[in-house]
């Protein structure tokens, strides 16, 4: 695969191999971002902390994703993403091994930072294989390749619930590094040495980035409207862990690592969101999400004590989140040819920096008002993502 891969060019379409070697890579890195969640609970009696003060570990987390994703993502227009790629990689066995360590809950939130910045490769690789792709194939690609994005996600939280619950805490973040470990090396004999073919400067990519984010209202709206969907997708995953411990269930982190298999049904929505994003338009479908999350909130809401209800809620929210999602980044890397990465990193810190966001607010809603609180806040998010959609969809229709 490498000596074919490595002579591809812009257009001519990537192979079915590497878009499931993506997609596979896509998902165990981003598992890492997750593993935290269905944790927290046991975390936070573990090192004697409240729950206000665990929360910084998955906020501090996506942080640090956005972060990596600004100073790495860029280079994926300029470098090879194999060298880098296996960098990211390295760095990440190490800050899991950290994790994996440590015994007070500010040394588990800086490596939590840690772990966000080098979980880069995803938002790399993602764009690399959107760039080989042929105009027809890429809806499809990214579609697929977010499906396994997605399933990382998701399964990351059954994976560390079961984990945690046999073996402590600790042993889900070793375990994840080496994992990572055997990643690497499948990376070093498989992935493609192909690159970007901008000749920029570190420091003009960077630059360039941000003009892009002024010069292409579709691009400013896809970050909004992407903040919005992982804020109000942070606001239940984040306090998910409290409600199912608390009198209404008694529940342990194993159950709430498996709520990742009821979200994983939403997955399956990735590949026919890139589909349809080419055929409706992207607008139209993330409207679509915004109406969908809004309406899990209420489902969610009953969940508070009907866990029939609960999962139900968590099926229509992962649908919305991941339709909008993947309508939103197809429509994001048809704009500008040859400036993929920079273009999905404005999207992607965009959407961390909303996931971040969501988290706090959503921990902030269960402290003063339970799980009515984290409920009234992701709907109140939701409602201002649909009005925000039907607005530029009506000023786009006036343009006509």
């Amino acid at each position: 695969m490498s000596q074919t891969s490595s002579t591809l060019r812009r257009g001519e379409g990537a192979p079915e191999s590497l878009i499931w070697l993506s997609a596979l890579a896509c998902a165990a890195v981003v598992a890492n971002l997750y593993y935290c969640q269905p944790l927290l609970d046991q975390m936070a009696r573990s090192l004697s902390v409240s729950d206000t003060a665990v929360s910084a570990v998955p906020m501090l987390t996506q942080i640090g994703y956005a972060l990596g994703i600004l100073l790495f993502v860029p280079l994926g227009d300029r470098m090879r993403i194999r060298p880098l790629t296996l960098w990211l990689l390295a760095a990440s066995v190490v800050l899991l091994t950290g994790a994996g360590m440590a015994r007070s809950v500010t040394a588990m939130a800086l490596f939590s930072l840690g772990i966000g910045v080098s979980c880069a490769t995803p938002q790399i690789l993602l764009p690399a294989v959107a760039r080989l792709c042929r105009p027809e194939q890429r809806g499809p690609a990214v579609g697929r390749i977010m499906s396994g994005l997605l399933l990382g996600i998701l399964l990351s939280r059954t994976v560390s619930g079961w984990v945690g619950h046999l073996l402590g805490w600790q042993a889900v973040f070793r375990l994840a590094a080496l994992g990572m470990t055997g990643l690497g090396i499948l990376l070093y004999l498989a992935l493609p040495n192909t690159g970007g073919e901008a000749e920029e400067a570190y420091s003009a990519l960077l630059g360039s980035t941000l003009r892009l984010l002024r010069e292409e209202p579709l691009l400013q709206e896809a970050c909004l409207t992407g903040a919005v969907l992982f804020a109000a997708f942070s606001v239940f995953w984040a306090t998910l862990s409290y409600l199912l411990h608390s009198s209404s269930y008694h529940l342990g982190s194993e159950t709430a690592g498996m709520f990742g298999l009821v979200g994983a049904a939403g997955a399956g929505a990735a590949q026919g969101a890139g589909r349809m994003a080419d055929t409706l338009g992207a607008r139209f479908q993330v409207g679509m999400g915004m109406a969908a999350i809004l309406l899990s909130f209420f489902m969610l809401l009953a969940g508070g004590h009907s866990m029939a209800w609960l999962v139900l809620g968590v099926i229509v929210l992962d649908l919305g989140v991941q339709g909008g999602h993947v309508s939103n980044q197809t429509r994001v890397y048809s704009l500008r040819p040859g400036s993929e990465s920079r273009l999905n990193t404005a999207y992607i810190v965009s959407y961390f920096i909303g996931g971040s966001l969501g988290t706090l607010a959503g921990t902030l809603g269960w402290e003063r008002a339970g799980w009515t609180g984290v409920c009234v806040t992701g709907m109140g998010i939701a409602l201002c993502g649909l009005l925000w959609t039907l607005w530029m969809a009506y000023r786009a229709r006036q343009k006509q």
